[in-house]
């Protein structure tokens, strides 16, 4: 059909309402209905599906649409009859659909009332759908989600890779359009060689959501961090609609649930739901009947909710392309998404855990994406510029608005000319054939095997940068490859070459002042930040005294600051001013005999300082909790009572036995005692216990990875560490 022929104004006003097209919209459109292959790379929001529904309506036949995903099909096929009287205008064809239903599908497309067709690239693969589609008239087939097609994108699908020999099955000379809202360049590759596109028209738009606010913060122990969420929701966006994204399937229920009992309607939303009830809970979201959806990262969740106003991740995602499509689902109308991210390096460890047993080559690809997710967490560079860094796209601080943390609250910047050259010249000194990672052990002086076996230890520059450790060399690593100086070669796993650029600094020098990356090591010891749109924060004044109080009482008692109060619960203090002993006792991690043994100087303290600077308290302070937070701990708490094997008590609530001694490290941090020495006389060498208790009396901090770090010469596990711990904490701090 002639373009000509159209005026595709007046149809996108008859079709769909609007009166003029976004962005490339036109073009890309223009495109389709010539016959040309065309490749869209255009962000969450800015209208992807218009370029192949209109072509669709207008074109002769019928459009064939893959896409991953029922829930996200239906989701669509309803939104386009919306617009029309006719039902029969858009249907899908997927094993949702029984033998009827599907009968009733084809019988439509051949009537010709059908323009679109939404299927599953495994709806495809069946002979008696190809038979049928070659007797069908094809406009053309649109692979929506097309970076599903590579092993480097998000949320990869090997059955994308197939649909080219699909498409060819079907006929010769049917045009493709491939539409992805992320795509790396590594990634545009792969789906324009996988699809085999013939002189493509392509498209890409801006990935810049200027109306997202980006912000990560640092992650507390599991009840901190769900009541800051909570606090976080009813202080910024109490009855707007929501997502929050987590690692597995038991804590999107378990988030639910204390969601619910603060009164933020809230339900849980993973793999596991039958298909009833996950259909239920998209339908209730997009309905409004529920606020807040908590969801696995996992499991790829099809509803496009244009008025989503936050996304929450409480959980760090594994890669780069996930995070940016996750929050994506924030601000699709164009109006406020905050885009709120809690990160700790466990969260990273057990990603690690994950890709142990996979093949080398997914190993490295899986490692090297992760590598760029903890760049991006502890950067203190624009976020935006970060991201569209990384999707290829040049971007200028200044352009952020203070649409991100570290733009917001911007920390010191500093001159790294020097450093920046040191950098670049180990780069050189090692082949330029190694990751960052290797880089910073070369730089700092680690004798790794690695080192020693490659003689590294033995080049000139071998722990030049020792006194200033790794935050500030991935700082320096990040804003080399940020500034075009270095190129991170993707193909090759991210080895690290120096850019025509670098060597004219290299050869002339010029000063560089970069900020340096924060430092998320020791979550614990941050201050909790309760959101800007009001609602409770931290006390700064009333902090620094309680700091002192505690260190007073902890020279009194003869113990370590920590063992009175942890620093999170002095936080909550400073937060709600708790002026009573049943009042502390709403605070995490202090139980009624910590209360009563520690808490008479602190609570005298905050009733003196708030009747001085008549400060008036929040009454409903307290983060409701779910009664007894699960059954979970109450299993726990009965099974050690009853002296069961921890691999027994693991297996009963459906835990693994590494992650039942987290839940139980945290159950002792909540006040509560675990007398496991029945288990430890025959699985903790008694000299081992002796010098993890001999460590946690000296130590500043009761954090298990310091612990680690400290121990691990000594051969002691962090099993070990767990274990003692448990006991440690149920004998001398609770």
């Amino acid at each position: 059909m002639e373009v000509k022929e159209l005026n595709l104004e007046k149809s996108l006003k008859e079709y769909f309402g609007f009166d003029k097209f976004k962005g490339d919209q036109k073009n890309i459109i223009e495109s389709v209905i010539e016959g040309r292959d065309t490749f869209v790379i255009m962000p969450t929001g800015g209208g992807k599906s218009l370029c192949y529904q209109l072509p669709a309506l207008l074109l002769p036949g019928t459009a064939l649409i893959i896409s991953p995903l029922i829930a996200l099909m239906k989701n669509q096929v309803d939104s386009i009859r919306g617009y029309s009287q006719s039902d029969d205008l858009a249907s899908f064809l997927n094993s949702s659909l029984n033998k009827t239903q599907m009968r009733e599908v084809k019988e439509a497309i051949t009537a010709g009332t059908t323009k679109m067709l939404f299927v599953a690239p495994e709806t495809l693969t069946k002979d008696e759908n190809i038979e049928f589609f070659k007797q069908t008239n094809i406009s053309f087939v649109a692979v929506d989600e097309a970076h599903c097609i590579s092993e480097w994108g998000h949320d990869f699908r090997p059955e994308y890779r197939r649909i080219r020999t699909m498409i060819t099955a079907i006929g010769e000379n049917i045009p493709i359009v491939a539409l992805t809202a992320t795509a790396t360049p590594k990634v545009q590759s792969d789906i324009l060689k996988n699809l085999n596109m013939q002189r493509p028209n392509t498209f890409v738009s801006s990935f810049n959501r200027d109306n997202l606010y980006y912000e990560i913060r640092p992650k507390h122990t599991i009840d901190q961090t769900i009541k800051e969420i909570v606090q976080y929701i009813k202080s910024n966006a109490n009855g707007k609609s929501g997502i929050i994204y987590v690692q597995a399937r038991k804590t999107t229920e378990d988030i639910a649930k204390v969601l619910n009992v603060n009164g933020i309607v809230a339900a849980p939303y993973h793999a596991g739901l039958d298909p009833k009830t996950r259909t239920k809970v998209q339908d209730d979201f997009l309905m409004e009947e529920i606020n807040v959806i908590v969801a696995t990262i996992a499991f790829g969740m099809g509803i496009d909710k244009p008025d989503v106003r936050f996304v929450i991740h409480y959980d760090i995602p594994k890669s780069i392309e996930n995070y940016y499509q996750e929050t994506g689902r924030a601000g699709r109308d164009g109006l406020e998404g905050k885009c709120l991210a809690f990160y700790s390096y466990k969260d990273i460890q057990k990603l690690e855990k994950f890709l142990r047993d996979k093949p080398v080559s997914e190993r490295e690809l899986g490692a090297q994406l992760m590598d760029e997710i903890i760049a991006y967490v502890e950067t203190s560079t624009c976020r935006r510029e970060f991201l569209l860094h990384y999707f290829g796209e040049e971007y200028t601080e200044d352009k952020c608005n203070d649409m991100c943390d570290n733009c917001r609250h911007p920390k010191e910047k500093v001159e790294v000319s020097e450093k920046m050259a040191q950098c670049m010249e180990a780069i050189l000194q090692l082949n330029e054939n190694y990751t960052s990672k290797l880089l910073i052990d070369f730089i700092t002086g680690k004798a790794t095997k690695e080192m020693k076996d490659y003689r590294f230890t033995k080049l000139p520059l071998f722990g030049v940068g020792q006194e200033d450790g790794d935050l500030f060399w991935h700082s320096i690593v990040r804003q080399s490859i940020l500034n075009d100086l270095v190129l991170k070669e993707i193909e090759q796993y991210g080895v690290l070459k120096i850019s025509e650029k670098g060597k004219a600094f290299l050869e002339k020098p010029y000063e560089i002042f970069i900020p340096l990356n924060r430092d998320f090591s020791d979550a614990e010891g941050d201050d909790i930040i309760m959101g800007e749109g009001g609602g409770a924060s931290l006390d700064e004044n009333l902090m620094n005294m309680l700091l002192d109080l505690r260190k007073r009482e902890a020279k009194r008692h003869s113990l370590q600051p920590w063992i009175i109060f942890q620093e999170p619960a002095l936080q909550e203090m400073a937060t709600f001013y708790p002026i009573s002993i049943q009042d502390l006792q709403a605070i995490s991690g202090i139980s009624q005999g910590k209360a009563i043994k520690f808490g008479k100087p602190f609570i005298e303290m905050i009733k003196k300082y708030v009747e001085d600077n008549e400060i008036e308290r929040t009454e409903d302070i307290v983060i409701k909790q779910v009664a007894n937070k699960s059954k979970d701990k109450v299993t726990i708490i009965q099974g050690i009572d009853r002296k069961l094997s921890l691999k027994d008590i693991a297996k009963s609530v459906d835990l693994t036995y590494e992650e039942l001694l987290e839940e139980m490290n945290q159950i002792v941090d909540s006040g509560t005692k675990l007398d496991i020495s029945y288990y430890l006389e025959d699985n903790l060498d008694e000299d081992i216990m002796e010098e993890i208790f001999d460590y946690f009396h000296e130590a500043s901090s009761d954090s298990v990875l310091k612990a680690y770090e400290e121990l691990k010469e000594e051969d002691i596990t962090i099993e070990e560490i767990f274990l003692a711990r448990i006991q440690f904490m149920t004998e001398v701090v609770n």
